[in-house]
């Protein structure tokens, strides 16, 4: 159930990046009017789509690299959120002195980091029930 929500939206933050990045904007900024997006916010959001939808429909084969990105940002979202948080807001904002955030802020972005952390724990029960379905089919052959 759990996987299916997160492939959904990794799926939608692919299609339509601009609603989910509003509403992360409405969430955590006092002022989200006065956002002025870069022009790669959209790609990076269908590129966060993109991971999510990858790791979780094919497991972690033949993505070692992409699990440990997804790995390392997710433990420094929970460990410590702030210089994340500071990079992602110059490399998505234009006029990043101008925003104001909001207090739930840093744990918004800690639950961040555990939502990457659970679909790299996902995608290696993909694994799991891979190899239990192909030593299952090796075994009636």
């Amino acid at each position: 159930m759990l996987r299916t929500l997160l492939l959904g939206f990794g799926l939608v933050e692919i299609v339509m990046p601009r609603p989910v990045i509003e509403a992360c904007e409405r969430i955590g900024l006092r002022n989200p009017g006065t956002a002025r997006r870069r022009p790669l916010a959209l790609t990076g959001a269908r590129l966060e789509g993109l991971v999510f939808v990858w790791l979780l429909a094919r497991g972690r084969e033949g993505s070692t690299l992409v699990s440990a990105l997804l790995g390392l940002a997710g433990l420094i979202l929970v460990l410590v959120p702030r210089p994340i948080i500071t990079l992602s807001q110059h490399l998505v904002y234009a006029n990043t002195d101008d925003l104001e955030l909001r207090l739930w802020v840093v744990p918004a972005a800690r639950l961040l980091g555990v939502l990457y952390l659970t679909v790299l724990l996902l995608a290696r029960s993909t694994d799991t029930e891979r190899t239990v379905d192909t030593d299952a089919n090796t075994t009636t052959t």
